[in-house]
């Protein structure tokens, strides 16, 4: 279900919502244990052990609907930002939440070698969209448009930062030490989450990517016209891909 999120100012709202619910904003295909269930501790490193065969190829993930991807690609309320070439014969548009953890486990996990195997090569070109469930994902975005240039390292910081800000009891201080990694002083920080036009603008994104494309989970992947939910391995993603190059 798309929550109704406040008008005030994401600034003012950043404490709305609990700590304890904003990570379990998203949804991963019925994955919803995995949502709240508590990190385990790191285990120690264990000593090597000898090389087993490699496994065969992932089978690729059967997709759930299609949509007409000329639609998917008209221009929206926000500019896209993307990587990769734009004559790409695979195209990737990704719906995320800053503050879903699966969608940091795919930023952290899988988009790498993503972006080295595909899109650095020039066989993808890949489009981040904002699907935000909360005024702490609201905020990320924000900030990560505000960062002008700075855009994909903004979102990459934050994925990885993600349980330091968005689970704290301080959102607005977390996010502010962030931020000024990336140049951001109070001043700016203040401004670009009291810009109205701006957060009007990410929620119109989320709006028709719900209305339009029938969104309801976080992450959500459109490749080449196939909708798949829920973070995936980069062998599955492979499997998906090689077949359309």
């Amino acid at each position: 279900m798309i929550r109704i999120l406040s008008r005030r100012n994401v600034l003012s709202t950043l404490a709305a919502v609990p700590a304890v619910m904003v990570l379990a904003a998203c949804s991963d295909s019925g994955k919803a244990e995995a949502e709240t269930k508590p990190a385990e501790p790191a285990k120690p490193a264990e000593a090597a052990t000898p090389a087993t065969p490699a496994e065969p190829a992932a089978e690729a993930p059967q997709p759930q609907g299609t949509v007409d991807m000329a639609e998917l690609l008209k221009p929206g309320a926000l500019p896209d930002k993307s990587m990769g070439k734009d004559d790409a014969k695979v195209t990737i548009v990704e719906y995320a939440s800053m503050t879903c953890p699966h969608c940091a486990h795919f930023a952290e996990t899988t988009f790498p070698e993503l972006k080295t195997k595909y899109i650095d090569t020039g066989k993808v070109r890949y489009i981040l969209r904002e699907f935000p469930f909360d005024p702490r994902a609201e905020a990320g975005f924000m900030l990560a448009r505000c960062a002008g240039d700075n855009y994909f390292p903004m979102v990459d910081v934050l994925f990885k930062q993600q349980v330091n800000w968005a689970a704290a009891e301080n959102a607005k201080d977390a996010l502010f030490q962030l931020s000024k990694l990336a140049g951001f002083t109070q001043e700016s920080f203040n401004a670009c989450l009291t810009d109205q036009k701006l957060l009007d603008q990410v929620r119109a994104v989320q709006k028709r990517g719900a209305e339009e494309f029938k969104i309801d989970s976080t992450p959500t992947f459109f490749i080449n016209g196939k909708t798949y939910k829920g973070a995936m391995s980069i062998a599955e993603m492979s499997a998906i891909i090689d077949p359309l190059l």
